[in-house]
Order: C-alpha cells, then structure tokens, then sequence
C-alpha cells in the first residue's frame, strides 16, 4: 500500500486533474502555518522571552513546514523521512493490520518497532512511524531547552568578557536551534491531528476493508480536504478560540503521544460521515468547524508540549563532563568545559 495521491492542479475546491502521484502531506502549507503561530502565541509567561515574540510565533509557522520542504533529496533521505509522516491504525488502535501491535504497546526503540512490524508480515514503510517521530522532536527540544538554560545562566553570571561573549554567540545559535526544532515537532505534531494520517483509510475508504457505510474510495480525499478546503475555511482567530485548556500534569511521553494519536483516530469515521453527506463539497458550517477543531487540538497539543520539554529541560544534565542544569542556573556549578569543550 502506497501513501500516495493525485496532485491537485486547481486551488478551488472540486477541481483537480490527474497528474504524477505526489507523496501524501498533512495539512497544506496553511494548516501547518496555522498550528505553528497558534502554539507560540499560545505560550505562558514561564516559557523564554525571545520565543513569546510575533517574530518567534512566524519563524515557527514557517518552520513547521519544513519536513514537506526537503523531500526530493533522493535516497535513504527520503524514504527515511516519508514515514515519520504518519502512522496507519486500524479502527482498534492496531497497526496495519489484525496481526499489528496496538499503538499502545509501541516497543522502546523505533528499529524494535520495524522488527515487530516485519515479524507480522507488515511492510514498514506502509505503517509508518508518526508516534516516533513526536517522540524523537520531543526529546530533542529538551535537550535544546537545556542548553539553552545553561548558556543564559552562565553568560549572566560570567566576569570573563571573552568567555561572556562567546556564552551569548552559542545562546544565539541555540535559540535559532530551537526555533528550527519547535518547528519540525510543530509539524509531526501537526500532521497527528490530521485524521488521514493514523488510519488505513487515509485518502479514500480503504478498497480491501469492508465498507458498510459506503463511503467515498476516490484517491482526491485527502489532498482535497487537508489542502484547498483547509485553505478556504482555517483562520487563526478561530483556531485560537477553539484551542483547549492546557494538559500538563501526570505526563508521560510514552503514553501521551499514543493518547494524542488515538483522539485523531476517532475523527476518521466523523470525516467520511462529512464527506458522504457533501458537508466538505458544499463547504458548509460544520465542514469548516471540522477543520478548525482538528487544527486547534493539533496547536494545542504542540503548545502543552513545548511547555512540558521547557519544564522537563530543567532536571537535566548536559555537556562533557556532564553539568546539572539546575546547579548552573543556581550558580553552584561553572558549565565552561561542559559548553566550550576540553580537547
């Protein structure tokens, strides 16, 4: 099973023409736009003055585009990175197929994840790796956040100017860091709110699954939907107002990414119910309140969890030889060999 769709040659909703298979993206240029802006602009006090910013907010927009951006490069980029797109579940949570794991069993390590998936007769390149992907940007953005913490803290209490100004050249190249990296976990985050990207059914009901409800199979499903429709009806004042409360406390990484992915899961059924009845063609009130709430729970999320990596960053312990975060930030520990190095 190939993830792949027509490309649309028309910016109206209800006009494309057939043209080369293009590799699925979730949401267009505007939805990951659109969730990227609202997650920063939605950011409390505790979080760095210089990501509470419009300048931050539109650098992260833009920069949550970037996984559609570089594909092409040719191979292993490219095959490597298509897969962390999505992740195909059946009804129940499982992978694929009957013989999958359930999402909520996922194992430790992605390559673990590929074995079991080849162990049950699953091609891993049709089930794909979204939950990982999440994961991955997660952790790294921690990882960020922690050295970020320690090169402010450090360039503030520094007396050495030469080592002061090198401590705010490598904070400034860290906070474009982070940028770029809130951007890429904007984007995975984002592309688990969309509903085609955790289900078999993602671009037409699937043709080798019973169908009882006799929704649309057409190949246009989803580009159509996530791009031109999305285009037409998404706006930030709405996503905004839609977003939820934020959900920070008993987290778990391991269990919140599955969570997050199964609430997208349900969604799938509502769609083709919207679709079916012409809700998306004829672009009534409650097709375009669709697409706003799926863009508002994936700005929302992104917003918890770069929260939650801000917070986690301080329990942390970086550099060689390794410096805790809290005791630079508290001024009992000089990070200068963790940061600069000690060849």
């Amino acid at each position: 099973m190939k993830r792949l769709v027509v490309a649309l040659s028309a910016l109206t909703l209800g006009v494309a023409a057939l043209a080369a298979p293009a590799v699925v993206s979730a949401w267009g240029n505007t939805g990951h736009r659109l969730i990227g802006v609202a997650a920063v602009r939605a950011l409390p006090d505790e979080m760095p003055a210089f990501l509470r910013t419009p300048g931050a907010a539109a650098e992260v927009g833009e920069l949550s585009r970037e996984p559609d951006r570089t594909k092409g490069a040719g191979q292993p980029h490219d095959r490597e990175r298509d897969t962390a797109h999505f992740v195909d579940m059946m009804e129940d949570g499982r992978i694929m197929t009957a013989q999958g794991m359930s999402i909520d069993a996922l194992p430790r390590l992605k390559s673990e994840y590929d074995a079991a998936l080849l162990a049950a007769g699953i091609k891993v390149d049709d089930a794909g790796y979204l939950p990982y992907a999440i994961m991955d940007g997660y952790q790294q953005l921690v990882r960020d956040f922690a050295t970020w913490r320690v090169l402010h803290a450090a360039e503030a209490r520094e007396s050495d100017p030469g080592k002061r100004a090198w401590y705010r050249e490598d904070r400034l190249r860290r906070e474009a860091l982070i940028l770029r990296d809130m951007g890429y976990l904007g984007h995975y985050v984002g592309d688990g709110a969309q509903p085609h990207h955790t289900t078999i059914h993602y671009n037409g009901w699937d043709r080798d699954t019973p169908n009882p409800e006799g929704f649309t199979t057409s190949r246009q499903t989803h580009g159509l939907f996530e791009g031109a429709f999305t285009a037409r009806v998404a706006r930030l004042d709405a996503i905004e107002a839609a977003m939820g409360a934020p959900a920070l406390d008993s987290f778990d990484l391991r269990a919140r990414v599955p969570a997050y992915l199964k609430t997208t899961l349900a969604e799938v059924v509502p769609f083709y119910r919207l679709e079916k009845a012409g809700a998306f063609r004829d672009a009534e009130p409650r097709a375009g309140m669709f697409v706003i709430e799926r863009l508002a729970a994936g700005a929302s999320e992104l917003r918890d969890l770069y929260v939650l990596a801000w917070r986690d960053s301080a329990d942390e312990e970086i550099g060689w030889p390794k410096v805790k975060v809290a005791e630079v930030e508290a001024g009992t520990a000089d990070p200068w060999l963790a940061m600069y190095g000690d060849d």
